[in-house]
């Protein structure tokens, strides 16, 4: 449990909608641990506020918003801050739209249909384990890999610890708790996360579970 006394996290709500930003906002600042820092009503509107500075540890990502889009933004926040942690928000659930948005750097999915527990746990899940798919959104996801979408194929070797940590990553389990199942530090852990990065193309956690499904390496 937080205590009063302790920092809550930081939450930027991005969606053009006024009336469900706001609620949204009210929502999330009923989440003990969180805490709106600031709202906005697209991603221009979005960059003068972070480049003044004023840098969200979270921020709720509407996909289709008029102007600079979620994708663009997620692009944009990747490039320039990618300390920031960005989980996408939309009524689209088909998988090209998913893939496009995560592969734009957002670290998590979630419809705005979703009920409030299930915000929550998207939100402690990004922050703790740095990703967010919720079964919905990985079944969707993998009926986009069975049609060849842009996800890399499997033309370099990987060793079976690498396999193993792929395996791993797909989890729930955070970091530290990866390191854990492997008998070794998370700086190890932290160490083949960054060489897989590197070997695959890719530069996310989410990126790295893609590439498990659709190899077949990891199974849903």
């Amino acid at each position: 449990m937080m205590t009063d006394n302790k920092r809550k996290i930081q939450v930027a709500v991005v969606d053009d909608h006024t009336l469900l930003r706001t609620a949204l906002a009210k929502l999330i600042d009923s989440f003990e641990d969180y805490t709106v820092y600031f709202e906005a009503e697209n991603g221009e509107e979005l960059k003068k506020i972070i480049n003044k500075k004023v840098i969200p540890e979270i921020v709720l990502l509407d996909v289709n918003m008029p102007g600079m889009n979620g994708y663009e933004t997620a692009e944009w926040l990747y490039k320039h801050y990618p300390q920031v942690k960005v989980l996408a928000l939309s009524m689209l659930s088909d998988d090209h739209a998913i893939i496009r948005m995560l592969k734009s750097g957002a670290k998590g999915y979630i419809m705005k249909s979703a009920d409030p527990d299930e915000l929550l746990l998207a939100l402690n899940s990004v922050m703790e384990k740095n990703f967010y798919l919720s079964e919905y959104i990985s079944g969707k996801i993998i009926g986009g890999l069975n049609r060849n979408m842009d996800v890399p194929d499997d033309p370099v070797p990987l060793t079976e610890k690498e396999k193993e940590f792929l395996r791993l990553i797909c989890s729930d389990l955070s970091y530290k708790e990866i390191a854990e199942k492997m008998f070794v530090s998370q700086r190890r852990v932290e160490d083949h996360r960054d060489a897989l990065f590197e070997k695959l193309k890719l530069r996310s956690r989410v990126g790295l579970v893609l590439y498990a499904i659709k190899n077949g390496i990891f199974e849903i």
